[in-house]
């Protein structure tokens, strides 16, 4: 179900003097915004934003040493943040102290090597390994990156089927981390022709991928697994919610990113349940929006577990009178745990009935109000959700992690204290800001999130 929303006001009156068009970003640990790149003036930019609603912006124009324009930032697992990529960038950074200035990059031949005359490999997909390693997927190649030796330590097969990042753009989660499960990278869509950007620019529209890979990171030798969405999908947004389901939404099913490079739109978003034995389950498609999402739209996951959906401009500005007119609507899709029939079945958090803070592997309890009157421990599920920075169909930082349920007890009429353990490292959860939800396995219902902080 898709609910429109007519407008959205929010109460700030800060103006950026840098250019954020196709930045990158994410969460500092104490919850404030970091901002890096841009257009021309901005690529070089460091900017940060605080959590009030009066702050103003803190921009830094030289404090990268290379422009990174397309580029994607990730945190590490020991808080740094490094940034990988951009346009005419084969290189890497990591974020210098507030105020100060990186004099040089790390060459990354990487992505010199995954770069072709239509790019293909800007936006790179990245994520933090609980390896403490950084996993770099570009094109249809990807490494692990050694962030403390600045060194490929590891090369995986290549995926195959055709080019997966931006222009051709694909999409890619990591999917939920478990204790004593492998970490596995899911990436779907992108195009099999190398030239469809350009191509896409003489109006020839190829029909995008419609498969997907996935890729154990962490198994000595790993082999990509393919399966088959209902429908091809370029410049999609993948998002993890909170029952641990992946929500592939937005995008189109023929051409490529860019100003009116792509046409028929994917209207219909699709639930991909990664843990289906059977294969008829793996996918399953939803209700469909009728407001095309094309380039530049994005998405997130809000804190009551409902999808944020908004953008769309395929135009070099605001027009209106286009194929696809510049898109002011927002809108709100709630997943099909939102079921009417369903809802007294939600679990809820009671107020005050979590710890705001959390330390790493402190066991802690989190006291639930559930409408059942003998729930056994294995049908609570506590998951912890790192909210992303989402742009060009790139979900940076997004994670969702979950928890040990050690035990759960009936303390009075359908109300439960859950027993559970914080996450064991850093690298399994960087330090900071997570949406934590109770989630009623038996029936896939999740509480409304509570955010929590996580620090050594």
């Amino acid at each position: 179900m898709i609910k429109l929303i007519l407008y959205i006001y929010f109460p700030f009156s800060g103006q950026l003097k840098t250019d954020t068009w196709c930045s990158s970003g994410g969460l500092l640990v104490d919850g404030n915004l970091i901002s890096t790149g841009g257009f021309q003036g901005g690529a070089n930019t460091v900017r940060y934003l605080d959590m009030c609603p009066t702050c103003n912006w803190r921009e830094y124009p030289s404090a990268l040493s290379a422009p990174r324009w397309y580029s994607t930032q990730a945190q590490l697992a020991d808080g740094r943040m490094i940034v990988i990529g951009g346009r005419a960038a084969p290189s890497f950074e990591y974020i210098p102290q507030e105020g100060k200035s990186n004099a040089k990059p790390f060459f990354f031949d990487f992505l010199k090597q995954t770069t072709d005359p239509d790019e293909n490999n800007l936006y790179p997909f990245v994520f933090l390994s609980p390896d403490k390693n950084v996993f770099v997927f570009a094109n249809n190649r990807s490494v692990l990156l050694n962030p403390d030796t600045n060194t490929v330590v590891k090369e995986f097969p290549v995926l195959p089927g055709g080019h997966r990042n931006y222009p051709a753009s694909g999409m890619a989660v990591l999917l939920p981390l478990e204790a004593v499960v492998d970490a596995e990278v899911l990436v779907c869509g992108g195009s099999a022709h190398i030239d469809s950007y350009t191509l896409a620019s003489k109006d020839m529209f190829y029909e995008a991928l419609q498969d997907c890979g996935r890729l154990q990171i962490t198994k000595p030798r790993p082999n990509w697994r393919r399966e088959l969405m209902p429908t091809a999908r370029i410049m999609g947004d993948m998002l993890l919610l909170p029952t641990g389901a992946v929500l592939m939404i937005n995008g189109a099913i023929r051409g490529a990113s860019g100003w009116g490079f792509a046409r028929e739109p994917n209207l219909t978003p699709v639930l991909f349940d990664y843990k289906a034995v059977d294969k008829s389950h793996l996918f399953k498609e939803l209700n469909p929006t009728t407001i095309p999402r094309m380039y530049h739209s994005t998405s997130v996951v809000l804190p009551d577990n409902r999808v944020l959906v908004a953008g769309s401009n395929t135009n070099n500005g605001y027009i209106y009178d286009a194929m696809f007119p510049t898109e002011l609507r927002v809108e709100k899709f709630s997943p099909p745990y939102f079921d009417p029939s369903r809802a007294d079945k939600k679990p809820k958090i009671v107020d005050g009935g979590c710890p705001k803070e959390l330390k790493y592997g402190q066991e802690f309890t989190v006291k639930v109000e559930l409408n059942e009157n003998k729930v056994s421990t294995k049908n609570f599920q506590v998951t912890m959700y790192v909210p992303a920075f989402t742009t060009h169909g790139v979900a940076m930082n997004q994670r969702l992690i979950k928890l040990f349920v050690k035990d759960s007890v009936k303390v009075g009429e359908g109300r439960y204290d859950v027993t559970c353990n914080a996450p064991p490292s850093t690298a399994v959860a960087p330090e900071g800001y997570f949406l934590l939800s109770v989630v009623y396995y038996k029936l896939r219902l999740p509480s409304a999130a509570v955010w929590v902080q996580l620090k050594n």
